[in-house]
């Protein structure tokens, strides 16, 4: 006998930016989405479900928004989905300690018509400022439970769960309120809803369409259009309050929404003490952290240290990783019978894997570090701190964000800046992102940094990153002088509280993107080294321009045993094996790009590893783990590796191999995100010849410099 299928029901969750909205449904629904203190974390909806007795409870995660006016790609997805989707609940996220600001969004829920719930998060943080709420009372005037919750600890979870099923089971009944205006402008909205109603038919969110009419907002997702006639009543009546009040409709409006924010809270909230005794240290540290001289060397000074700790910390899991893959090597090719495949996967597949995977513990590292200043709240203040700088080429501190985020994975960060309200701003912002160095091309940093500068590992990542930071504001300046001029939109940026980051929350985002790195391993790296092995590898037969089997008689006749002939037949071997892969399909491609990096100092393996390194930056090191490879048992340490590389090329040409990799053509992922977003082949394209001139410029300035 089967058991009978739950009931199910959708539920939006609706709220502004930093309201802990995504940490809810993080916790409701066990998912893994990002969370930060800044807007645009959320660029898409979210789904996710919960099971609570006997019912499915599907939740619908929106991208935070201060209001349902279209301004931002943010806004209008939350507004389509609101107002034009069949669901059955919005549950509004409110931060506890910050009502007036967060009621706003509120006020036009309940002018949506659908039915509410009210979640007042951060009740912790409220709690603190000495914020008391009679949340029964507050619950009855905007007609929806309400419940006090704190998402990052899991406070109040259960009850929610309890509230939502106890709502579901009596069909979500509301006995229906609303924002009540001055007499002109409920005279002009009883006006326009008359209107809607004749000639669109009867229309259940008529009063909606006419205050958005009023607000010069002329569609509504999931609506018809609003015939001439409307649109003119619409301007008529929009004329007509700015001849009665002086302001326009829109003004108007807002200051009706915020007189019954102001009045609600007036007979809801009750403050025990005073705000500014709890707001002491937070003050502090934003003198300190804010300060105009002293903000911006501590931004630097961070970064630097993190990445020496990075480097410190990193390296002793790395040798362990690095006996993991040698061991398996030995192994391989102990209980392995000569073959093709042995070959494959001793010469190719745990070379080429291997080399990446020692980075995982430098990466994770790194991501520690973000997680801790974007939960912290220090994320969204280094946005305002750029704000100065960002203005003068043309963009504001909210463009930093994207920057930011550019730093863990380009994609992503592409995708944030559908938060920004100007397109030409919107569209710098995404043509100067590849220049952010993303977790990709750590491992390409970590190795040359550690082969050529190991004294001075840290600060040389440092310096790659700040060379990265200055390329992306310079390519912004010179875009908005030349393809986007124009004046950037004014935006306040906000400051969240100061937050401890959970433990939870932190080690997710470290697990979320080591599970990342190892699928790609065993993805597109795995394919990548297998691809690579086989062009090495084939043909198999090279004609040499000498004997190698003379020249070995010769030394096995001129030297004596020991260990002097050993070394000599050791490098008639590399001698051998290099003459062998420069006449093999990979050499032979080599050879036909190396005009293009030999002015770099580049030789034809570094050449194809960049190459190969379109698909992804990781497969940089799997290639050069592979071309690199001889066969002996210690190849397959990272130390092994670099000491190749250290004898393949001065340490001036590996910094320009390093700067190389950090500008030039983005990742495929990456284009093809470009391409989503602007609609166009001619941006990504546009990208991709921009970043391969400055990286080619970039490099050739380092090698002369460093031949001098």
């Amino acid at each position: 006998m089967s058991d009978s299928a739950p009931k199910t029901v959708t539920i939006a969750l609706a709220g502004n930016p930093n309201c802990g909205k995504t940490a809810l449904f993080n916790r409701l629904t066990g998912s893994r989405q990002r969370v930060a203190n800044f807007s645009g974390v959320t660029v898409s909806r979210k789904e996710g479900e919960a099971h609570h007795k006997g019912w499915l409870l599907r939740f619908v995660d929106l991208p935070g928004t201060y209001s349902l006016s279209t301004l931002t790609m943010e806004e209008k997805l939350a507004q389509e989905y609101l107002l034009g989707n069949d669901y059955d609940l919005i549950l509004n996220i409110m931060d506890a300690g910050n009502l007036e600001r967060n009621l706003f969004l509120t006020t036009q829920l309940i002018e949506s018509g659908r039915p509410r719930f009210y979640v007042l998060n951060m009740a912790d943080e409220a709690r603190r400022k000495g914020i008391e709420l009679d949340l029964a009372l507050f619950g009855q005037l905007l007609d929806g439970p309400a419940l006090m919750t704190v998402a990052r600890t899991g406070e109040g979870l259960e009850a929610l769960l309890d509230r939502l099923v106890a709502d579901a089971e009596e069909r979500f009944v509301r006995r229906g309120v609303a924002v009540r205006y001055d007499a002109h402008l409920e005279e002009a909205i009883a006006r326009l809803s008359h209107h809607l109603q004749h000639h669109l038919g009867e229309q259940p969110q008529a009063r909606w369409r006419a205050i958005q009419l009023l607000e010069g907002n002329q569609g509504l997702p999931g609506a018809p259009a609003p015939t001439e006639h409307l649109a003119i009543q619409g301007e008529a009546e929009r004329q007509h309050l700015a001849a009665l009040h002086g302001d326009p409709a829109e003004v108007l409006l807002t200051s009706g929404r915020y007189g019954f924010i102001r009045g609600l809270l007036r007979e809801t909230v009750q403050q025990r003490f005073s705000v500014a005794d709890t707001v002491g240290l937070r003050d502090r540290l934003d003198a300190l952290l804010l300060h105009r001289l002293l903000g911006l060397p501590l931004f630097f000074l961070l970064m630097w240290v993190m990445f020496q700790t990075t480097f410190t910390l990193g390296k002793v899991p790395a040798e362990q990783i690095n006996a993991l893959f040698q061991w398996l090597g030995e192994q391989a090719g102990q209980w392995l019978a000569p073959s093709l495949f042995r070959e494959l996967l001793t010469e190719g597949i745990i070379p080429g894997v291997g080399g990446v995977a020692v980075f995982l513990p430098t990466i994770m590292l790194l991501f520690l570090f973000i997680a801790l200043f974007e939960d912290s709240g220090y994320m969204a203040r280094v946005a305002f701190l750029t704000d100065r700088a960002m203005h003068t080429i043309g963009l504001h501190g909210k463009a930093f964000i994207p920057l930011l985020m550019g730093f863990g994975c380009n994609v992503p960060a592409i995708m944030a800046t559908r938060a920004m309200e100007h397109p030409r701003d919107r569209l710098v912002t995404i043509l100067i992102n590849p220049f952010m160095s993303c977790s990709a091309r750590l491992p390409v940093f970590v190795l040359f940094a550690g082969a050529f500068f190991p004294q001075n590992e840290g600060t040389v990542l440092f310096s790659v990153y700040m060379v990265g930071i200055v390329t992306a504001l310079l390519s912004a300046l010179l875009l908005k002088k030349t393809l986007f001029q124009g004046i950037s939109e004014p935006f306040v940026m906000e400051l969240p509280p100061y937050r401890w980051p959970t433990l939870r929350s932190v080690l997710q985002h470290m697990w979320e993107k080591a599970v990342e790195f190892l699928k790609k391993m065993g993805g597109v790296i795995l394919a990548g080294s297998i691809i690579i092995w086989f062009l090495q590898a084939y043909p198999r037969d090279v004609a040499l321009p000498w004997q190698p089997e003379e020249r070995l008689a010769a030394i096995e006749a001129q030297l004596p045993a020991g260990e002097e002939r050993q070394a000599a037949i050791k490098a008639l071997q590399a001698e051998q094996s290099a003459a062998e892969q420069e006449g093999r399909y990979l050499g032979q491609l080599g050879h036909w790009i190396q005009p293009i990096f030999a002015p770099l100092g580049f030789d034809w393996r570094t050449s194809i590893a960049l190459l190969t390194g379109f698909v992804a930056k990781e497969v940089v090191i799997s290639t050069l783990g592979v071309l690199y490879h001889s066969g002996n048992k210690d190849e397959l340490q990272e130390e092994a590796l670099q000491q190749k590389l250290a004898q393949a090329m001065p340490a001036h040409v590996a910094y320009g191999f390093m700067l190389f990799t950090l500008l030039y053509i983005p990742c495929l992922a990456t284009i093809a995100v470009i391409r989503r977003e602007t609609m166009s082949w001619r941006w990504p394209l546009l990208s991709s010849l921009f970043g391969l001139s400055i990286a080619w410029l970039a490099a050739w300035t380092v090698h002369r410099l460093g031949a001098l």
